[in-house]
């Protein structure tokens, strides 16, 4: 599997690149703020062939380059329907300070194709088995896209906002839930399995056996984690 990744230009989210091969079709992951000319270069190397935009939120910093990344291939975008209305009204998930930097500046839009996810969904797509596991707590529409692993490949799961190395994301904006957020970490991410490598929305790659030692959050889930077994 390919993997390609880079952070955007504000906000330092990460937008991947994922395909079977180099050459073949690809999926793209969070077109954040200012990636458009990195995302061509990252295609372009790898010969690549973007089939959809899959979306872990609706935050600004995760879509902003939604729209044009679609439209100029006529694309379709994927988003869990809590989220969906802030693909035409981002302002709605801001904070006051945010709100302030960005509101009317720009002007924004849905992509044309826009598809829904749902909890559980699987999606075959791109020569791709992508599962979407919906873990609200950073927005309500927030999602985990995970692929299993082949051969010596370890699984992977692209955990947006919902997971950091060392942490989580903020609950405290419009949308966020704390209480939400628990249930995701101990019914979404604790019975990942220890090997499954993490890639987030912020931040460096890590594994969920090390966030289960040193990340205080997912510790903290893990007590309130139901026992299983005998």
């Amino acid at each position: 599997m390919l993997v390609a990744g880079f952070p955007a230009q504000a906000f330092g989210t990460n937008c991947f690149v994922v395909a079977p091969a180099a050459g073949e079709q690809c999926v793209v992951i969070d077109p954040g703020i200012g990636v458009l000319n990195q995302l061509e270069a990252v295609l372009a190397e790898y010969r690549l062939h973007p089939v959809a935009v899959l979306l872990t939120h609706g935050h600004l910093d995760h879509t902003f380059s939604v729209t044009p990344v679609c439209q100029a291939r006529g694309l379709t975008a994927y988003i869990h329907p809590r989220d969906r209305e802030l693909l035409a009204d981002p302002a709605k998930a801001l904070s006051m300070d945010l709100t302030s930097l960005f509101g009317g500046q720009f002007t924004y839009a849905e992509p044309d194709d826009i598809a829904e996810m749902t909890d559980g969904m699987v999606m075959d797509i791109a020569g791709l088995q992508i599962t979407v596991d919906h873990a609200p707590g950073h927005t309500g529409g927030s999602v985990m896209f995970r692929l299993p692993g082949t051969g010596e490949e370890e699984p992977l799961v692209f955990t947006g906002d919902v997971l950091f190395r060392d942490s989580i994301g903020r609950t405290d904006l419009p949308g966020g839930d704390m209480t939400e957020m628990w249930a995701s970490l101990r019914d979404k991410v604790l019975p990942l399995p220890d090997e499954t490598v993490v890639l987030p929305g912020h931040g460096s790659e890590t594994t969920i056996g090390r966030e289960r030692v040193h990340n205080p959050y997912l510790r903290k889930a893990g007590k309130a984690a139901p026992q299983r077994g005998l």
